[in-house]
């Protein structure tokens, strides 16, 4: 019988620094019959490992089109991360997963789709809009509004543009006031302030909102007065997930184990668990 605690081990095949303290990391399994059978759904969150110090869960943030590596991305706070940040290309760690539900791409087909990030929440937003080019034809308009404190703390910055030459992509990058560079061509403002003076049409889409709790508390009220309903507004809970096998109840909300049936939840779902989420 497999053991569900024991981690797959992964080779690093790439890992650089996105700001000054977050780090992406693309690994793929050392065993090839272990690769050949991996498959996961954009949204689902894996288990990683620094061998010595212990495991972390963080978002697959790559596509699921994405046959060769997986990629995870993480932000230095503690231990694990800690150690995490020390590794580098040939470097071997261990991986658990996939867990959780996804998003579900496929019912968003023929919607126009609106992501909207800040910081850090950028990485679980970029599976989903990779999977959407990739699969263009089945998507309408693509708006992705991205913003950061600064300049120096926005990530995947490289894929920005490439996003934007896209057909049907709009892009709008923002910073926090006080966070621009002399050279910064973006917006300045706060996520929701420039998502609802962008202008963006409301009309047959849905909404994928991740990032910090504030900045989620004043996107929901924009997103209501573009009258999109809250079934259709969707984030993850990724942030939460500790064993992923609902075994340590340290990601319950109340009767919800956010591990089993998330972390992937719309709004109207969320409106039904405890506050303490």
């Amino acid at each position: 019988m497999r053991n569900i605690y024991r981690p797959e081990l992964m080779q690093v095949i790439d890992a650089r620094r996105q700001t000054p303290d977050v780090k992406s990391v693309r690994a793929r399994f050392l065993d090839p019959a272990a690769g050949r059978d991996f498959s996961f759904r954009v949204g689902q969150f894996g288990i990683f490992s620094a061998f010595g110090y212990g495991e972390s869960t963080f978002n697959i943030c790559s596509s699921s089109n994405w046959r060769d590596h997986i990629e995870f991305c993480f932000r230095k706070t503690g231990r694990v991360t800690e150690a995490l940040w020390e590794i580098d290309e040939g470097d071997t760690i261990g991986f658990r997963g996939p867990y959780g539900n996804w998003y579900p791409m496929e019912e968003w087909e023929g919607k126009n789709l609106i992501f909207l990030g800040g910081g850090i929440a950028m990485p679980p937003i970029r599976c989903a809009i990779w999977y959407a080019l990739e699969n263009r034809e089945r998507f309408g308009e693509i708006t992705i509004v991205y913003g950061a404190r600064t300049v120096a703390d926005l990530v995947y910055v490289d894929e920005l543009d490439k996003w934007a030459a896209g057909p049907g992509v709009r892009v709008i990058r923002c910073v926090d006031p006080g966070g621009e560079t002399p050279g910064w061509t973006g917006e300045i403002g706060f996520v929701p302030m420039v998502f609802e003076r962008a202008g963006v049409p409301a009309g047959n889409s849905v909404a994928l909102v991740i990032g910090p709790p504030v900045m989620i508390k004043y996107t929901l009220p924009v997103l209501d007065r573009m009258g999109i309903a809250p079934q259709d507004i969707y984030t993850s809970l990724e942030n939460r997930m500790k064993c992923g096998l609902g075994k340590c109840g340290r990601c319950n909300a109340g009767e919800c184990y956010v591990c089993k049936e998330g972390p992937v939840f719309t709004m109207e779902q969320l409106s039904r668990l405890p506050t303490d989420y």
